[in-house]
């Protein structure tokens, strides 16, 4: 960094300046949300290791609403660094293939939904198997990911990155390295980038889908800030009630 500041927020800017230009594709995506919300279906949002907080940010929080659904297995996040819950048994699992299906095969999941899978590299067999899932059950499909790292070979025994299975595809723009900052003296860049730009799309695709629905006289329970005025701590019941409901009507889907 010498003669100048380089900073993580700069460097970050520009990429998400670069993410602004895929409006199309976030509108094609929200128009999609919107019909599976509108239709009484859900938005499934799936990642692995540090892509399962892009999903966690988008549903409960204040400013979603009923519809999201994030599919959370707790065999592929972490509560630990070393150990039980520990990063090495999850890095280990997300990459071996033939697991993902015994976990997506017992969750609400129907054609007509739309499934959001999230991986910055789109190349470990999670992700990959998780958008094989979606695809084969008839929802549409959006993969979350850095284009960048389609110049890097498939891990997958298909060939396959979700680049290539999704039917859309939402580029971060994030460099393959992901971290974004060289620092003078240190042979390894610092300051990760995906998971703040998957946060960022997240949001994107929230935003949209709401306007989407709004335009058609929609209007979904959405989860509220008690410091909205005219809301309480008891104003999200609703949201819980009515993702109760969307959860066991997609159930009894499964049944029939």
């Amino acid at each position: 960094m010498k003669g100048k500041t380089v900073t993580y927020t700069r460097n970050l800017i520009e990429i998400l300046e670069r993410l602004d230009t895929q409006s199309e594709v976030l509108d094609t995506v929200a128009a999609k949300c919107a019909e599976a919300v509108r239709t009484g279906g859900l938005i499934h949002l799936y990642g692995s290791g540090h892509s399962v907080i892009p999903t966690m940010d988008a549903f409960p929080r204040y400013g979603s609403f009923a519809g999201l659904h994030p599919l959370t297995d707790p065999r592929l996040m972490w509560h630990n660094v070393l150990g039980p819950g520990g990063v090495r048994e999850l890095l280990w699992l997300e990459r071996t293939e033939g697991y993902v299906e015994q976990y997506l095969d017992h969750e609400p999941i129907s054609e007509g939904d739309v499934l959001i899978v999230y991986s910055h590299g789109g190349r470990n067999a999670a992700p990959v198997e998780a958008a094989m899932y979606g695809v084969k059950r008839g929802l549409f499909t959006v993969a979350v990911t850095s284009r960048a790292n389609l110049d890097r070979p498939a891990e997958h025994s298909s060939g396959r990155r979700i680049a290539e299975i999704c039917d859309v595809t939402v580029d971060t723009g994030v460099p393959v390295q992901d971290a974004i900052v060289e620092v003078d003296g240190w042979d390894r860049p610092v300051g990760g980038a995906s998971t703040v730009v998957a946060c960022v799309v997240s949001h994107e695709i929230v935003t949209r889908t709401a306007a989407a629905l709004a335009a058609q006289g929609v209007v979904v329970p959405t989860f509220v800030s008690p410091t909205v005025p005219g809301a309480t701590v008891s104003s999200n019941d609703e949201v819980f009630a009515d993702h109760r409901l969307r959860l066991h009507n997609a159930e009894a889907r499964g049944l029939a």
